[in-house]
């Protein structure tokens, strides 16, 4: 039985609170014929859902740095225009952060999504009212990583009086379990997003609906029949 005490929640958005692929695979589609790339298949196309897209371009399909940027800029300009709002919340979703605010959990949002367009989501599907603080990718404030931004969402967490000291992460992708591991915090991978099973590799446990991951955050304990251990 593995023990979980969690003070703070870091929680993922594409893939886990929202499933914002139609949006992102759309956008991502004409950015690359925009730099007259070739489109990949759809299995491929799934990999870009979650991690920063520029790392995509360059190390899944392999374009050169300038011909990445340029695919980069008009996937922002495409994603914000239509892409952002074409995703939904998960089914269970509201009523997991109503159950985890209502227990007094403080949660935040970490994403490889640039911060602005996390805020617009989460505005727009009503839940930000639940969480703490929105945090994600910035040129600006030179924050390109997720360990950036959870280490960012971290120190918002403190400038608020959040106890951070046991975060927990909770996302559907393997980068999420390790860039939160980088930084000595656990994850709890969820099934239900854009990951595959082997993605859970390194989490401490793994849920395969938001019901799950309420009960096992409520408890505080993962117990048979609540949660299945992640692969080792």
């Amino acid at each position: 039985m593995t023990r979980l005490t969690p003070t703070c929640l870091l929680l993922d958005l594409d893939g886990t609170l929202v499933d914002s692929g139609p949006g992102i695979s759309a956008s991502v589609t004409k950015a690359l014929l925009s730099v007259g790339a070739d489109i990949p298949e759809a299995p491929t196309l799934r990999t870009f859902i979650g991690p920063p897209m520029y790392e995509s371009f360059r190390h899944v399909l392999g374009l050169d740095e300038s011909t990445a940027r340029r695919a980069l800029e008009r996937y922002r300009t495409e994603y914000a225009e239509t892409g952002a709002l074409d995703s939904r919340p998960y089914d269970g979703i509201p009523a997991l952060l109503d159950a985890l605010a209502g227990a007094g959990l403080p949660m935040a949002v970490a994403t490889s999504k640039v911060e602005d367009q996390a805020e617009r989501i989460t505005r727009h599907h009503g839940l930000a009212s639940r969480l703490v603080t929105v945090c994600g990718t910035s040129d600006g404030a030179g924050r390109e990583t997720k360990r950036a931004v959870i280490r960012e969402c971290l120190d918002r967490f403190r400038t608020y009086g959040v106890d951070i000291s046991r975060p927990l992460m909770v996302g559907d992708r393997g980068y999420d379990v390790d860039s939160a591991a980088a930084e000595g915090i656990a994850t709890i991978h969820v099934r239900w997003g854009y990951g595959d099973p082997a993605e859970a590799a390194g989490a401490v446990a793994s849920a395969d609906s938001p019901e799950m991951l309420a009960k096992m955050l409520l408890d505080a304990t993962l117990r048979p029949g609540q949660a299945s251990p992640a692969p080792s």
